[in-house]
């Protein structure tokens, strides 16, 4: 089964993800963009650091060539935000990246992206897949000359992502306050596509995880998370680094660890960076946010009155109305979160110098900033646990979810939220479980003034059948 979840086609690699499959999807986006743009219909394609990635991408070009579309493929692996900023540049019809983003090394994917600059919206997901189910009624033999034929015939027409990526990072940035405030910053790409790119910006940054290695590692999941972040934290520590920023497996998510060796979570970066276009940079528009993310975006929103959007888990529901409004920050509790002044695309490296810049114009410490939230809003504590389960535990936990429970524990629920999973809500906290749109797995996710609220609200998600 190809099924496009929350953030594209994911599947395991020689079981799910294969070359005949890529073959089928790859049709399918041709369909798609030849309706788009039938005179003119093109396609930008890039690939991440993950085994066979650049095969299964030069496959799909191959593919879409033989269709008549024009195909800029990346001639290296590059982040998602490339190729979405690519396909914007390029006006092309749609873009492709081949990544499974922070899944384990066993997976790769396939991302769809808008010519809007940011992820295709959910109603162009369903065009990809009404056209995917055609071909899978009757899956035909698909012919096609090699990957060589068709660069001659400049039908497939290799380019350079990064380069024009940096230039446009560099003008959209305070570069010259961030280098000549002299931050040491520590560089985790976890052996991602986003390897060297800060490097590349801050050119004394200091580097880890930044080797070819499509098994990641020592490295689980290369998601940006306190858990799979520990050798970072323990070295902006050892080293006496100001600030540790990390990026997922394509680079569009941010982790970031203050020079305590603390990590700084995703709700915070949010809150950080949001405060910082609204107050410093006197950026406005709505804000919009997906269910999971903290409800201290919902207090400020309030008390600034500021329009918010809340939305379901995935950023394509944000990038569509990044698109079509004017949202000053959108994002998910992923780490991933887009801005007004850059492309409707998360971007894990350029938020993180942002970031910098905050610290650098604010000239405080990354600490003392998080600090001031926790000032102004009261203390907003959060963790979240995916569990992998059988499909039979799966539907036994949401069918119990679904009978609404007054009391989680000693906490009473005061009401109830179905946007996407479900999140109760408790006195001064939230509980939500809800399916994971890109792996076979329950996700927990709770907020609380107290993490032993937090974890007593996660033990009670735990119990539920």
């Amino acid at each position: 089964m190809i099924v496009f979840g929350t953030d594209g086609w994911r599947g395991v690699i020689a079981r799910d993800f294969t070359f005949d499959n890529v073959q089928i999807v790859a049709l399918a986006t041709a369909h798609y963009a030849i309706k788009l743009d039938k005179k003119k219909a093109s396609v930008v394609i890039g690939y991440d650091a993950r085994f066979l990635s650049k095969e299964f991408a030069q496959e799909a070009a191959c593919v879409m060539a033989s269709k008549g579309v024009v195909v800029h493929i990346t001639d290296s692996i590059a982040s998602t935000p490339q190729v979405s900023f690519a396909t914007k540049q390029k006006k092309a019809s749609v873009g492709v990246v081949i990544t499974a983003s922070h899944n384990p090394a066993e997976y790769n994917g396939y991302k769809l992206k808008a010519n809007t600059g940011g992820p295709a919206f959910p109603e162009q997901i369903q065009e990809l897949e009404a056209e995917l189910a055609a071909i899978e009624k009757k899956r035909p033999v698909i012919k096609f000359k090699t990957y060589d034929e068709y660069v001659k015939e400049k039908l497939i027409r290799p380019f350079g992502a990064k380069e024009s990526y940096l230039r446009y990072v560099k003008r959209k940035v305070d570069m010259p306050a961030i280098q000549k405030a002299g931050l040491k910053v520590l560089f985790d790409p976890m052996h991602g596509a986003g390897i060297h790119t800060i490097k590349d910006l801050l050119p004394k940054a200091d580097e880890i995880h930044g080797e070819y290695n499509p098994s990641f590692g020592e490295i689980d999941h290369p998601e940006p998370m306190a858990e799979y972040l520990p050798v970072l934290m323990e070295k902006v520590k050892e080293g006496k680094y100001d600030v540790g920023l990390a990026t997922d497996g394509d680079a569009d998510r941010l982790g970031a660890v203050d020079e305590q060796g603390n990590f700084v979570d995703s709700h915070r970066v949010f809150m950080l960076l949001m405060k910082y276009l609204y107050e410093d940079k006197k950026k406005r528009g709505a804000v919009a946010k997906t269910i999971a993310l903290t409800s201290m975006v919902n207090k400020y929103c309030e008390k600034h009155g500021i329009k918010l959007h809340e939305l379901p888990i995935g950023f394509k529901h944000v990038s569509k109305l990044m698109a079509t409004d004017k949202i000053l920050i959108g994002g998910e509790e992923s780490g991933g979160l887009g801005t007004i002044v850059h492309i409707p695309e998360r971007d894990g490296v350029f938020n993180g110098m942002l970031l910098l810049e905050m610290m650098v114009k604010r000239k405080k410490k990354l600490s003392q900033l998080v600090d001031e939230l926790d000032t102004e809003f009261g203390p907003h504590r959060y963790r979240r646990r995916d569990v992998r389960m059988t499909e039979k535990q799966k539907q036994d936990i949401l069918k119990a979810c679904a009978r609404k429970p007054k009391q989680l524990g000693r906490f009473k629920v005061t009401s109830i939220d179905t946007t996407d999973g479900y999140k109760f809500f408790v006195d001064k906290g939230w509980l939500l479980i809800r399916a994971s749109g890109t792996e076979p797995l329950l996700r927990y996710y709770a907020e609380a003034d107290s993490l032993t609220k937090v974890n007593e609200l996660l033990e009670e998600g735990l119990k539920m059948k």
